[in-house]
């Protein structure tokens, strides 16, 4: 007797260790595949230095980014300063730098806010489905039928401009967005064998989700995420433009797009870099999403 269970632990140990090996193979065939892209590792190196921007903006940037220089207002590109100056003799380089921590910030926090909550309503709504589904799936078309940047309007115009209401009212425009997300990997995983499998041995269905289903379909939720935040970072700008953003004096790319738009004609530098560090931002982020939806695509594996 003692030599079955002793069999059986040996194949059980042989089985997870065939597990993490595949695991790791497959880990380093998914990295191949998205190297092998490289409009996708262009996107990835722009997100890798705008993170140290946002997180090191003292050290690449003047750590005063409020003083006002009323002096040397509208100042061109020059060594001085290489991007000029606002109309506030401030340093646009300076709040470009400090603009890239609070919109990354923003975005980051309302983004990984919605993907809790529209993942958790997706994973209940494609595991039960039935009459579960057909309720949470209309509030949910409900909530995409009133557009992102519409409703953001909405919620700070009620709530008040704030960061902490910023964050609030784009996160619920992108809960719709993971939640059908999620539904849909969902229902194509719970059908499968080791799900069954793993009922079978008397798991519940929290266990189900959590261990065995989500898992298995984090892939596509984790393309969404890096759309979202290229969708969240347009929406912050939006918001910012047209006064209902970021309150002054905190720099934000859509509030300096918004204060240099009357000075367009004549001093051209304070739009152009706001609005190409929107520009770059977005685009490394959809470019980045799209190598990574091709490289978790087993389908494109060749």
């Amino acid at each position: 007797m003692s030599d079955v269970k002793n069999k059986a632990a040996m194949k059980n140990t042989d089985d997870l260790g065939d597990f993490s090996i595949s695991s790791r193979g497959m880990t380093k065939d998914i990295i191949k595949r998205f190297l092998r892209n490289k409009t996708a590792v262009v996107g990835l190196v722009i997100i890798v230095v705008l993170a140290v921007c946002a997180l090191f903006p003292a050290q690449i940037s003047d750590p005063d980014y409020q003083t006002l220089h009323l002096d040397n207002a509208f100042a061109l590109p020059s060594a001085e300063h290489i991007l000029g100056t606002d109309e506030l003799g401030r340093d646009m380089f300076t709040r470009i730098i400090w603009g890239c921590r609070t919109s990354l910030t923003i975005g980051l926090t309302s983004v990984a806010g919605a993907c809790i909550v529209g993942v958790t309503i997706g994973c209940v709504a494609g595991f039960y489905s039935g009459v579960v589904d057909n309720v949470l799936m209309r509030l949910i078309d409900i909530l995409m039928a009133v557009p992102n940047l519409l409703l953001g309007i909405s919620v700070v115009a009620a709530l008040g401009s704030s960061i902490s209401n910023l964050i609030i009212a784009i996160g619920l425009g992108s809960i719709s967005a993971f939640a059908r997300v999620a539904r849909s990997a969902v229902i194509t995983v719970r059908g499968q064998e080791y799900i069954e499998a793993a009922r079978a041995t008397g798991a519940g269905d929290i266990r189900l989700m959590v261990k065995y289903v989500l898992p298995n379909a984090l892939a596509p939720i984790i393309v969404q995420v890096s759309m979202g935040l290229a969708t969240a970072i347009l929406n912050i700008s939006g918001l910012s433009f047209i006064g209902l953003g970021v309150p002054a004096p905190t720099p934000e790319w859509g509030s300096m797009l918004s204060t240099g738009r009357s000075y367009m004609r004549d001093y051209w530098h304070v739009i152009t870099f706001p609005g190409i560090a929107i520009m770059l931002t977005v685009f490394a982020f959809n470019l980045f999403g799209d190598g990574l939806r091709d490289a978790l695509d087993p389908r494109l594996k060749q």
